[in-house]
């Protein structure tokens, strides 16, 4: 018996699922239960968490409520479950008005392990000023003539976000649309406001919000419908109801624009540029129809290089590369346009250009061969329902929570079909896009203006606000008070080492090994050929949905060219052809296909020195448009037009400010890139081709573009005829038998087209980086890498490897260099194709402190007791990896990559094998020869130049400096 009253059935034929909306009379909580065949089952509880502050209250609760509760009273449950589950998916999210707790797996007894875990995790969670101190802030002191400290994961993690342009760019946009109610506030937490946060307020946050009464509660997949009511009754029967108050306001509408400036931190020596974005707050969409009409607005204006407000930003050449878009996550949506990488004399041209082309895009129209591009696009990605890595039924409770967050029906943003149809109608006789610009945009006056501009000065000023507040917090607090906090540190660092007791770890409910399966899942391939190109055919279901890829060698194309390649396989469907430009090329790419792009393959080989390198042309679509997308690729592979110096100096912009923006949020990337490419052919190029080396090659390129257009068009044509060579390439396709035998013939006639000549390999002596770099960048935090090559120190590959550095990713790392640290990540991994062992941080707020931790990992692993717990629970995590949950496409990707590199199923049978018998004696033997990457290993760290100069100061020519940004 339960008490769950069906208020809602539908049977939602756009996913194959009967969807059941419930809502538990005694609480108020609602469930959203959709029933299909999907065995990659979900679960997510989301609260309603609109904060009042920019303490990062929500922020900072969602990571406090993971770590330990009344049922699982360890110190992370989170990690043990990531550590020794089949999950497909396990994490949380903070949004500006919710938090989101989703899980999924393929295996039911897991599943149900998770849940159980999440659910105590968020009712009766383990919340103590400790859980504060590690995952928010606390003031860290250990000696009593030592400066205070502010410590804490969120803090660092924040540091960090507020480090990066464009993060702040989307903030301080956000906040200045919604000054008045709940948006304009950080829900993340801004560093600056962190610190503000007590206990007391962690605490009732979590008692105001955290109850059934104010829960929405989804399920998706194939677990049984009844067993899903059964086990929530468990749980939500001892609540009373509560009226949390949760309400997010609405944002009353401005008489006028406004006009906000803010400052981001560069160095004194940086040419740091402006930013500026133009911001609409728009009406709550009244139904699915008026949302899907805006998702399609703003796929029109600014999500192509066809669109034309994102055409007339870039012609301009007022900046580097366009920001904005529609943001429809808020109750009330906003939509925003603008630049990167400006002059700030310049923001006032931005401003008139954007709404200059929006009068004319509403009196003069729209183009119709873009509104139809448009339409297909979104049309076939709403049809594919392909979520790539995500799980399918966690996109659709993120989009049900568009509305059932606000007390509306879940189900009808699932409902797309007729809304689509009846779009598609109106656009036949209406002017439904120019109707929507002028209306809720250019009438609209609650519109404002965010100019970003460097501040050489501002990373300093932040530096001496923080000082100056630990200094006044100290002088503040007596001697016992200095005693007491000392203990505090001491308590919790103590709480951060202490393991948990055995029988405590036994809490957390897992599998047995004697549960996995003991053979890998094998994806059915067939090699063939087709006009005498190898093609590796995938059979599999794809629901009426054609996935071709065509690919070619990049070992034929000389050294000097292969900076080239990434932005080169941008020119293929972005610069146009002989018979068309690249708008059009655009549009009948959206009309015509699910798209057509191009994508590199970079990996080192099974036990060959030379890397595996191609870059592919891609492309999917319904079978009766299949020709059509063949004539795109042949048209881009045959005629691209490289002659277009302005467009190829826009693309390159653009690829240049993409990688200077990503530097502060992937800095953890960039640092792996540079580290690998110490030891291999493979790492060398892929940092070459999109890492620290790419981005100085780009900021030379785009001088030469101006100065020297000739050579570069020369490189580029080079570049062309050594790679379409027929004699080099390799074809792929992913698709049901029938699919495939109807495709075959068009796609040797393709295949039979192409230009051949006999492929002659170029011979590479790729640059290596410095033993010791340090890349500086104006950023508060820091990213540590450390690593060697452990072949050349005589190991000899096994899959135990995996199974150790799953281990001290969850323990380790964890506890030393995030729990105790205080950074946002630490982790560890071995490559077993090339023997690198590396070590990385993420969001560090320490530099040296990391490299000794790094350092000291063959002690801790030399001296860990590993119980039979922890073996098994890492054991399956690594399993889980090696049966990562993948759809149709991916399947068929992954399996052509494995073709390329030599892995063959036999191999990644041995790989399960060593993985499922690793024992201690593994553990202990490993520690040896991570012994000697302590004493050997090369670092790369990239953070502030301060932080750098320091450690060189300590440990003098540890870091070759360069500067990135």
């Amino acid at each position: 018996m339960n008490n769950f009253q069906l208020i809602k059935e539908e049977h939602v034929p756009e996913f194959n699922s009967v969807a059941k909306l419930y809502r538990h009379t005694p609480t108020g909580a609602e469930l959203l239960s959709m029933e299909n065949d999907d065995e990659n089952k979900c679960f997510g509880i989301t609260f309603r968490t609109p904060p009042q502050d920019s303490t990062g209250v929500a922020h900072i609760l969602e990571h406090s409520v993971l770590c330990g509760s009344r049922k699982y009273p360890l110190k992370e449950p989170f990690i043990e479950m990531a550590k020794g589950s089949l999950k497909t998916f396990l994490n949380a999210f903070t949004y500006p008005d919710k938090t989101c707790y989703p899980v999924a797996s393929t295996n039911l007894q897991d599943f149900y392990n998770l849940v159980d875990v999440y659910l105590d995790a968020v009712f009766y969670p383990n919340l103590t000023p400790y859980t504060l101190a590690q995952e928010g802030w606390h003031y860290e002191i250990e000696k009593p003539d030592a400066p205070l400290e502010f410590k804490g994961v969120v803090f660092n993690e924040m540091k960090g976000n507020y480090s990066s342009p464009d993060s702040l760019l989307g903030e301080y946009t956000q906040q200045s649309l919604y000054p008045d109610n709940e948006y304009g506030v950080d829900s993340g937490g801004d560093p600056r406001a962190i610190p503000d946060l007590s206990f007391e307020q962690l605490s009732s946050f979590h008692r105001r919000f955290y109850h059934p009464s104010n829960a929405r509660i989804f399920f998706y997949g194939d677990d049984p419908g009844e067993k899903r009511l059964e086990l929530l009754e468990e749980w939500l029967s001892a609540f009373e109801p509560l009226e949390p108050q949760s309400e997010v306001h609405f944002q009353p509408k401005w008489n006028e624009p406004r006009r906000v400036e803010k400052s981001y931190s560069t160095d004194e020596d940086s040419e740091g540029k402006s930013y500026i974005t133009v911001g609409w707050l728009l009406d709550e969409p009244i139904n699915i129809d008026e949302a899907m009409a805006w998702q399609m607005l703003g796929y029109i204006l600014l999500s192509t290089p066809a669109s034309p407000l994102r055409k007339a930003l870039i012609d301009s050449g007022l900046g580097e590369n366009v920001t904005g878009g529609l943001n429809d996550y808020l109750r009330q949506p906003f939509f925003s346009a603008g630049l990167k990488g400006i002059e700030a004399e310049d923001a006032d041209k931005v401003e008139s250009l954007i709404l200059e082309t929006l009068q004319d895009l509403a009196k003069n129209g729209i183009d119709p061969e873009m509104t139809e591009a448009a339409v297909n696009t979104i049309e076939f990605h709403l049809r594919e329902n392909n979520s790539g890595g995500f799980p399918r039924g966690l996109a659709l409770m993120l989009w049900s929570l568009d509305t059932w967050l606000h007390d509306k029906d879940p189900i009808e943003p699932l409902r797309f079909g007729k809304p689509l149809q009846a779009l598609k109608a109106r656009l036949k006789n209406e002017r439904v896009f120019e109707s929507m610009i002028e209306e809720q945009l250019l009438k609209n006056q609650h519109r404002s203006t965010v100019v970003l501009n460097p501040d050489p000065e501002l990373s300093a000023r932040q530096e001496a606000d923080e000082k100056g507040r630990l200094e006044a917090a100290r002088a503040m607090l007596s001697e016992d008070d200095i005693q007491k906090l000392i203990l505090e540190t001491q308590e919790l660092k103590r709480r951060q080492e202490t393991p948990d007791p055995p029988e405590v770890l036994a809490l957390i409910p897992g599998l047995q090994l004697s549960d996995l399966d003991k053979q890998n899942k094998i994806t059915p391939r067939e090699e063939k050929e087709l006009s005498g190109v190898p093609v590796l055919h995938n059979p599999l279901f794809t629901n009426g949905v054609l996935y071709a890829d065509i690919g070619f060698n990049l070992h034929h194309v000389p050294q000097d060219l292969l900076p080239y390649v990434s932005l080169f396989g941008r020119t293929l469907t972005q610069i146009g052809t002989e018979s068309e430009d690249f708008v059009r090329l655009t549009q009948r790419i959206g009309q015509k296909t699910g798209g057509v792009w191009a994508q590199s393959f970079v990996s080192a080989k099974r036990d060959q020195p030379d890397a595996a390198a191609w870059l592919f042309l891609r492309g999917k679509a319904v079978p009766e448009r299949a020709g059509e997308m063949l004539d795109i690729w042949r048209d881009v592979l045959l005629t691209v037009k490289l002659d277009n110096r302005e467009r190829f100096k826009q693309m390159a912009m653009e690829e240049k400010a993409r990688l200077e923006s990503s530097l502060v949020p992937s800095g953890h990337g960039y640092v792996s890139s540079r580290l690998r490419a110490h030891f291999s052919e493979a790492a060398r190029l892929s940092e070459a081709m999109g890492g620290v080396s790419y981005l100085f090659f780009l900021r030379e390129l785009c001088e030469r573009i101006d100065s020297d257009w000739d050579s570069v068009l020369a490189s580029l044509e080079s570049l062309r005829s050594h790679w379409l060579n027929k004699g080099a390439a390799h074809g792929h396709v992913t698709a049901d038998e029938d699919l495939y035998n109807q495709f075959a013939p068009r796609f040797e006639e393709f295949l039979s087209a192409l230009p051949a000549h006999n492929p002659v390999p170029d011979a590479w002596n790729l640059p290596v980086p410095p033993r010791g770099e340090g890349l500086t960048i104006p950023a508060q935090v820091n990213y540590v890498g450390k690593g060697a090559n452990l072949f050349e120190m005589g190991y000899q590959r096994h899959g135990s490897a995996a199974v150790i550095s799953n281990y001290l990713n969850t323990t380790w790392m964890w506890e030393r260099v995030r729990m105790r640290g205080g950074a946002y990540g630490g982790f560890c991994g071995f490559e077993q194709l090339t023997g690198v062992w590396t070590y990385g941080s993420y969001r560090d707020p320490n530099l040296l402190k990391t490299l000794d931790i790094y350092d000291g990992t063959s002690k801790f692993l030399r001296e860990a007791e590993i119980s039979e717990i922890e073996l098994r629970r890492s054991i399956i995590g690594v399993i889980s990896d090696m049966d990562t949950y993948r759809l149709p496409d991916a399947k068929g990707w992954n399996s052509l990559m494995r073709h390329l590199i030599g892995e063959t199923d036999e191999l990644r049978q041995q790989m399960r094998d060593e993985v499922l018998s690793t024992s201690e004696a593994d553990f202990k033997n490993f520690a040896e020869v991570l012994e000697q990457v302590a004493v050997s290993g090369h670092v790369v760290v990239m953070g502030s130049p301060d932080a750098i100069k320091t450690a060189n100061e300590e440990r003098p020519a540890l870091l070759e400096t360069t500067k990135v940004l």
